[in-house]
């Protein structure tokens, strides 16, 4: 937003009972990064309705001369089938609007052909990408660096084992020309690996109590045993 002052960003959640706007169309860092703390991990995620309102948005800014682009996050199972999601693409490339999706997380094959059908539907002259991230070390954003949609159509997974400029390009020059941004960005994806590490040892948990469960205790057999021996023995003693 310094390099381009007149750019306007606007974020939206597509979890709960359905799209929540939480930053309008704005030039304050302050106002995004308040939006982005405010968003909760809830419901289902709302994908379809929320492009279109996102394209709503762009529809009615006030900069009419900038270019469209919507950016999703998506992490969780996809509810829409294949051909709305391809109908949906091609009616927001009819207007004009790119979109880059990244998905990122434990996905499923069903999940990543949705994806990879509506982005090359929506692909139009300014170009629209799919980035898919699989779980590994590296935050989101380190990952990000080597796709073309921060690096350019220029990047890709090819040219990170190379070096070059393309390896360059990430969270340095955002440093340099936004610290603020290269900050917030770090510190979100950072809390957002940790949500996921901690998911995971919750679930890792739950599976060990529930393989504990399973297993009988030791020594009820001959406690039952036991006792009925005492019992017996009782009763000798009582007619005796």
């Amino acid at each position: 937003m310094r390099v381009h002052p007149q750019s306007a960003v606007g974020l939206m959640s597509m979890g709960g009972k359905g799209p929540e706007v939480l930053s309008t169309f704005t030039s304050d860092f302050g106002a995004i990064l308040a939006g982005l703390h405010r968003t909760k991990i809830h419901g289902t995620a709302h994908l379809s309705s929320s492009i279109q309102v996102a394209g709503l948005a762009l529809k009615h800014r006030s900069e009419k001369s900038q270019r469209q682009r919507i950016i999703v996050f998506s992490c969780s199972p996809i509810e829409e089938d294949e051909k709305s999601l391809v109908k949906l693409a091609k009616k927001m490339k009819k207007i004009n609007v790119s979109i880059d999706v990244i998905a990122f997380g434990d996905l499923e094959s069903d999940q990543t052909k949705k994806l990879e059908a509506f982005v090359e539907n929506v692909k139009g002259g300014d170009g629209s990408h799919l980035a898919i991230i699989p779980p590994g070390p590296n935050l989101l954003s380190e990952e990000l660096q080597m796709t073309p949609i921060l690096g350019g159509d220029g990047a890709g997974a090819g040219d990170a084992g190379a070096g070059g400029e393309t390896g360059d390009f990430g969270f340095e020059d955002a440093a340099e020309n936004d610290p603020e941004l290269a900050f917030a960005l770090r510190l979100s994806l950072e809390e957002e690996k940790n949500r996921q590490e901690k998911e995971k040892r919750e679930r890792e948990e739950q599976e060990r109590k529930a393989n504990l469960d399973n297993i009988p205790e030791e020594g009820q057999s001959g406690e039952s045993s036991g006792s009925k021996d005492k019992k017996e023995d009782g009763d000798k003693m009582d007619t005796a």
